[in-house]
């Protein structure tokens, strides 16, 4: 009897190595995988610097240029795999906020603005190996939409812009289509729950147009218009849990 036992462990530990060498088919023909996790948005950017178009001092001033930081927030991507290698992505999630801070002239105001972004994409993946394989890369491209909402300017920013006057300002942030290109790879665990990372790239540009109303003495000038264009240009890191169903 205590011979029959001593082989348990053994034939538990067989067991546990059969189910890790078995196959996973995780991503095949018909699959479908929601991940959540955790976004991380690094900005390329640069500012064209700002152009007044009309009132005193209008003109374009190449030194009152910006930066925009970085942002994290929570990803969903829902993934179909129309084949075992070839799958469509909907990436979505909380729009981050992003934060603009003046450099050149305008760095002595620090923070202008700030902005969330909205940029759910669409992106078709190609997966290499098999669907038995575990570890599997893929690379892919596609396309996003972005826009943004809860625009506003700190109190410096509007008081320069609206000459100085204690006045108020606001900011319009233009709309875009703009392409995604993506690499990563994901590991399965079992049949259901996988990891998985990626990086992507997003050539982006958004147009600010700025309108100023000055008060007090300068109140009689109208409104003030300013423009400039942002490039953002941001390295998109998605680090997720997904799970099949």
């Amino acid at each position: 009897m205590q011979k029959q036992f001593s082989f348990l462990p053994k034939i538990a530990a067989l067991s546990v190595m059969a189910a890790f060498a078995a196959p996973v088919m995780a991503q095949s023909a018909g699959s479908n995988v929601v991940n959540v996790g955790w976004f991380h948005l690094q900005p390329q950017d640069s500012s064209s610097g700002l152009t007044k178009l009309n009132g005193p001092q209008a003109g374009f001033f190449p030194n009152s240029t910006s930066t925009v930081s970085n942002a994290d927030t929570l990803g969903i991507a829902f993934t179909h795999f129309f084949t075992d290698n070839f799958a469509v992505t909907a990436d979505l999630g909380i729009p981050p906020e992003f934060k603009l801070k003046g450099t050149g002239d305008l760095q002595a105001l620090g923070e202008l603005g700030k902005a969330k972004q909205w940029s759910p994409a669409i992106v078709a993946k190609w997966y290499f190996g098999g669907a038995q394989d575990a570890f599997r890369p893929f690379v892919g491209a596609g396309v996003t939409y972005v826009w943004y909402s809860d625009v506003s300017l700190s109190q410096a920013f509007q008081n320069r812009a609206s000459l100085n006057s204690g006045g108020t300002a606001t900011a319009n942030l233009s709309s875009s289509w703009a392409p995604v290109l993506t690499g990563g790879a994901t590991y399965a665990f079992n049949d259901r729950w996988s990891a998985s990372l990626s990086v992507s790239y997003i050539p982006l540009k958004t147009d600010a147009d700025i309108t100023a109303n000055p008060a007090g003495a300068f109140a009689g000038l109208g409104p003030q218009r300013y423009k400039t264009t942002i490039t953002l240009d941001p390295i998109v890191t998605f680090l997720s849990v997904g799970y099949k169903f």
